[in-house]
């Protein structure tokens, strides 16, 4: 290149191709929206839990100080966010990439092209969800009807796919072989 020649500055981008796919795989992707509901509703339990005792607490302390510590309630929507947060950012980005829901129910959380999950990828996915379920409110779940990976709003937005963990795959691949 000549020294009159501008520099090309730029971003090498690699498109990688979907890693899962329903045809060649279907039991990957068998029962994982009913499983991701209930796992919705066990998590929904865990993160209110800690908070409602919060709650009981900055009551009682209320009581005690006579109506000063009343004050404290202020906090509780934040630290209800921040708790979300972190709980969500690290355990699907923890090493089975599932929150405890989810490991309940056998399933788990990669990125459309196979990767586990990672923190910030979590604590994302979880704001782009309330996010979608306050403006799109039945919409955001309709749209895992109409696809083939049965990924839901928001999990098209952030790059994600929810799969069978591969114990169950298994075992459905299993039960899929023997003859009936």
């Amino acid at each position: 290149m000549a020294a009159s020649e501008p520099k090309r500055i730029g971003l090498s981008v690699e498109v990688k191709p979907h890693a899962y796919d329903p045809a060649a795989n279907p039991e990957l992707f068998e029962g994982v929206l009913a499983r991701r509901l209930i796992a919705f509703f066990i998590d929904l339990v865990i993160l209110a839990l800690p908070v409602l005792f919060l709650a009981m607490f900055i009551f009682v302390v209320g009581v005690v100080t006579f109506g000063l510590g009343f004050v404290f309630y202020a906090l509780l929507s934040p630290a209800m966010v921040l708790w979300a947060l972190f709980y969500y950012g690290s355990t699907l980005g923890g090493p089975h990439s599932a929150t405890i829901g989810m490991r309940a129910m056998d399933i788990e959380m990669r990125t459309w092209y196979g990767s586990p999950a990672y923190f910030v990828l979590g604590a994302v996915h979880a704001i782009v969800f309330w996010v979608t379920v306050s403006v799109f409110t039945p919409l955001v779940l309709v749209v895992c009807l109409f696809n083939e990976r049965r990924r839901c709003l928001h999990d098209i937005l952030v790059g994600t796919v929810v799969i069978n963990n591969e114990a169950r795959a298994s075992a459905l691949r299993a039960s899929a072989r023997r003859p009936a």
